[in-house]
């Protein structure tokens, strides 16, 4: 689906015909523009936060424009667990677990699971992402999908699982193991806190719980189009999908939409890949022309 065919070459075979010093010059991090990309993330929550909480004209459709800035912070987390949206690296760090607090994935844990999905992309028995039917192939399956039901339950008992030190999947080192216990438990501890304060003021239903609710499904959305109905191969030509969309997707999502690139040269930070695929013109495979395109041409092969 939303095949585009170009040369017969593999994403190993592109990346090296780049020079050493272009390819350097691409994988090199800066702390300004993820900063910079940041306050305006930051500066959307907050606005709509306000909007909300003063209960301005309109404020009940700003609850859902709210849920797709907190949710789309997923896509800054896992820019984080490769370490590129910043130079620095204690930013990254921070930046990552104050995202996982705010999308109830916890952060170290999520690196070792997305680390072990770069490794095996789309390959069934090792790509964990495909574990739990992740790929809805029903309309029942989809539907369910679409809705974070299956993302806030699995991640809830993921945390609660971490925090009382079971296994937190095959993916997660031995030495890593108590780091991830901590953070989970860390993250009870926040989240007992925050539910407290619901005690004595519902701001927090308002402004964070009930819009992450629904802005869910669009991140659903934007995640299934990653590698959904991608074929089971080895090459990120093939297994990964480039969505086509506009700035303002673009900007939550962190240039994620430019997939393809972003699994080619996981190295390459958030803001050179709109670079990438420019110079990538012509190799890609798999394609999508919008998230609506791509959710239309989905459920058309739904049973």
């Amino acid at each position: 689906m939303g095949l585009s065919y170009g040369q017969c070459m593999d994403h190993k075979a592109f990346a090296a015909t780049i020079p050493e010093d272009q390819l350097a010059a691409l994988n090199e991090t800066a702390d300004a523009p993820g900063l910079v990309h940041l306050a305006g993330h930051v500066a959307v929550i907050l606005g709509f936060g306000l909007w909300i909480a003063l209960g301005g004209p309109l404020w009940q459709m700003a609850l859902v424009g709210q849920g797709i800035a907190i949710c789309f912070l997923f896509t800054l987390q896992h820019e984080a667990t490769h370490k590129t949206p910043f130079r620095t690296d204690w930013i990254n760090e921070w930046v990552g677990r104050i995202c996982g607090v705010m999308i109830l994935q916890p952060f170290i844990w999520f690196r070792y699971l997305h680390l072990a999905h770069h490794r095996h992309t789309n390959i069934p028995g090792k790509d964990p992402e495909l574990e739990g039917g992740v790929k809805p192939e029903t309309w029942a399956q989809f539907a369910v999908f679409l809705s974070g039901w299956t993302y806030w339950i699995g991640l809830a008992r993921q945390t609660l699982g971490n925090a009382m030190g079971r296994d937190p999947g095959a993916f997660v080192p031995r030495h890593a193991k108590p780091r991830v216990v901590r953070e989970a438990r860390w993250m009870l501890v926040i989240y007992a806190g925050l539910g407290a304060s619901l005690i004595w003021t519902p701001l927090l239903l308002w402004v964070w719980i009930l819009p992450c609710v629904l802005g869910q499904p669009f991140l659903r959305l934007y995640v299934l189009a990653e590698h959904g109905r991608c074929a089971f191969v080895a090459n990120m030509f093939e297994n990964t999908r480039t969505t086509y969309t506009n700035r303002v997707v673009r900007f939550f999502a962190w240039n994620m939409p430019y997939h393809v690139e972003h699994h080619s040269l996981p190295q390459v930070p958030f803001h050179k890949l709109p670079e990438l695929h420019d110079r990538m013109a012509g190799h890609h495979k798999v394609t999508a022309q919008g998230y609506s395109g791509f959710a239309a041409e989905y459920a058309g092969d739904l049973k």
